[in-house]
């Protein structure tokens, strides 16, 4: 039997309450809140439209509702146990498996899927890094929604019986660095050491990792030991070759934002200013690491007269990996059988619950065949799934210590 998982990717579907539970009632009408409507969704340059019809071929759907725009949930919100569906049919919470959005369903998930724990991604609505409350034209009241969001994760998602199981993970006021800063202590005090980043934030209209604008997020993150995660898709943006170039060409490419973000935290020296910040690259696999990694060397050892790199990096690219950048695996078999050149102790698993690239059910049989197929001995396959883990995000602060 191989150890239990620790699963660092997986996603919540937010319940009902996140927000409505928390805000003043003077946001009633502008804040989060999820309202059943009966229709269907037209996709008009890739936003949906929600139109409230009766007649036939109408269903019923769950769509959030905030400062007057709507956000369906669909059904590639929570694709576990549909696998045939269209990713973009609309959907009600009642229509998915009830682990995506209740504590103690997720807890017996994890169980059946051979898995002590779980760090949790936000959903379609907030996004992967919060980009929804970036984008409100309500700052005031988008701070509020950032707040009300973490204290739900740390205080009840990861509370009660999901304390060491439910790994706490927060977002940030995107559009200020330094009530970023203030967020991540606010919710270290709270017990919760991990933030979700955006993989690109230029493309986000934010200061570049070049700018140097983010430091004061940085230094939080150092001074509280959280761990920065960026999720494949967290600019908003997905890779593509053309405009009609199928989903599937897409999927293929998508570890290629991982690849950005993997370059810019290295290059532009942020690892070297702060020393003992950790970072790691979520659902992005590892099997192109070896690659990019000896390009950077190369790179490093030639063209120093172009933009003094060696003044922003006195040690090769290399040399900021381990101990410092973790990628994280599904499905990823290049990748473990080029571990040394990876590095066996940067590799993590993940099972994506409740996503199309999920494992679950069958997470175990997956992670046994790639450590059957990759010939990880005992060690090595402790370390995929559960010590590398137990190491970045230091989770003896939640009592697993093995």
């Amino acid at each position: 039997m191989i150890p239990k998982i620790i699963s660092v990717d997986d996603h919540v579907i937010e319940p009902p309450g996140v927000w409505v539970d928390r805000l003043p009632s003077k946001y009633d009408d502008v804040m989060p809140r999820l309202v059943r409507h009966v229709g269907w969704l037209e996709w008009r340059d890739q936003r949906p439209y929600v139109v409230d019809d009766k007649g036939d071929g109408s269903q019923p759907m769950d769509i959030w509702h905030y400062e007057g725009r709507m956000y369906p949930i669909t059904r590639g919100t929570a694709h576990v146990g549909f696998p045939e569906e269209n990713a973009l049919r609309p959907i009600t919470l009642e229509e998915m498996l009830p682990g995506c959005y209740i504590q103690s369903e997720r807890l017996a998930a994890l169980d059946r899927n051979h898995t002590e724990a779980s760090i949790s991604f936000p959903s379609f609505f907030p996004r992967f890094c919060g980009q929804t409350f970036m984008e409100a034209e309500d700052r005031e009241l988008a701070l509020l929604c950032v707040r009300a969001y973490n204290d739900w994760m740390i205080d009840e998602w990861c509370a009660g019986d999901a304390h060491g199981r439910l790994i706490p993970q927060t977002i940030i006021p995107m559009w200020d660095p330094e009530l970023s800063a203030d967020e991540v202590r606010r919710c270290a005090a709270k017990g919760s050491f991990a933030i979700t980043f955006t993989e690109q934030p230029y493309h986000l209209g934010l200061p570049s990792m070049y700018s140097g604008g983010w430091d004061p997020l940085w230094a939080a993150c150092q001074e509280t030991e959280t761990v920065v995660n960026m999720h494949i898709g967290s600019s908003s943006r997905l890779p593509t070759t053309s405009p009609d170039a199928p989903w599937e060409a897409t999927m293929s490419l998508n570890s290629e934002n991982s690849v950005h973000a993997f370059c810019d935290w290295i290059i532009s020296g942020t690892l070297a200013r702060f020393p003992t910040l950790r970072i790691a690259l979520s659902e992005g696999q590892v099997g192109w690491i070896p690659f990019f990694l000896a390009r950077m060397d190369d790179m490093w050892d030639k063209t120093d007269s172009l933009s003094h790199l060696r003044d922003r990096l006195p040690e090769p690219p290399s040399s900021y990996v381990n101990g410092r950048i973790w990628g994280c695996v599904f499905n990823d078999l290049v990748g473990l059988r080029t571990r040394d050149m990876v590095g066996m102790s940067q590799i993590m698993f993940e099972t994506d619950y409740p996503h199309l690239d999920s494992t679950y059910p069958d997470s175990a049989q997956v992670a046994e065949d790639m450590i059957k197929q990759a010939e990880l001995d005992e060690k090595e396959a402790w370390m995929l799934l559960r010590g590398n883990a137990i190491e970045c995000y230091r989770l003896q602060r939640y009592g697993i210590t093995e």
